[in-house]
């Protein structure tokens, strides 16, 4: 089995991260090209992810169980999916952890996949590097939902507030209420990767891996 192990920053505190990290659906949103079923059986999510490769699409289906532990913000994932072909089969297992980093939360990936079937060859030579341009693209985009978040909470915030103000200057008892409950409408799915896009960012990673050690890793 072929082993990734990465660590992605996002620029928000984790108190506020991993709730998020909490919501598979918001985490699929936000892991381009990835789409949640609507239905859960039991413990286990269905979903899929679309690449596309110039005319051609690739979409792998497959299920996912996850075991959250809020106390030491971990979550391990077991994982298995066919592409849309029923020609390659690919299964994966992963622990994800969140810690604080100042201001910023740590987001430790550490898992093992194999992949048998006619995409093999292409998971074993570059499989890490494209999961390491997923991840990064995960991490901007959840840095896009906490900074989103924490606008429409402060305004919210600031409406109570100045409702309050508005009834102490006229006289009047301020609102028993003085916050009110942020509702997030469901968030729009990440667009996909292009497949131009996608070994670009592969390609970098694999560079970066040859500075760092002197010889390519797979």
């Amino acid at each position: 089995m072929a082993n990734v192990s990465e660590t992605i920053t996002i620029p928000a505190a984790v108190d506020d991260v991993w709730p998020l990290l909490r919501d598979p659906a918001l985490v699929a949103s936000c892991i381009p090209g990835a789409t949640l079923a609507p239905e859960q059986d039991g413990e286990a999510w269905k979903g899929s992810i679309r690449v596309k490769f110039g005319p051609t699409v690739a979409v792998f289906r497959g299920e996912a169980t996850l075991a959250y532990d809020d106390a030491a913000k971990r979550c391990t994932i077991e994982g298995r999916g066919i592409d849309q072909r029923g020609a390659s089969r690919a299964l994966a297992h992963g622990v994800v952890s969140a810690a604080a980093d100042g201001g910023a939360t740590k987001l430790i990936v550490d898992g093992e996949y194999s992949v048998t079937g006619p995409l093999e060859t292409f998971a074993n030579a570059g499989g890490v590097h494209v999961a390491r341009a997923l991840l990064a693209e995960f991490s901007t985009n959840m840095a896009k939902v906490v900074a989103e978040r924490g606008s429409a909470a402060t305004a919210t915030s600031a409406v109570t507030q100045a409702a309050s103000a508005g009834a102490v200057a006229a006289g009047t008892s301020a609102p028993a209420q003085t916050t009110a409950a942020v509702t997030h409408p469901p968030r729009a799915a990440a667009a996909e990767l292009s497949a131009g896009k996608l070994l670009w960012a592969a390609f970098l990673s694999w560079l970066k891996s040859i500075f760092r050690t002197g010889s390519p890793k797979p």
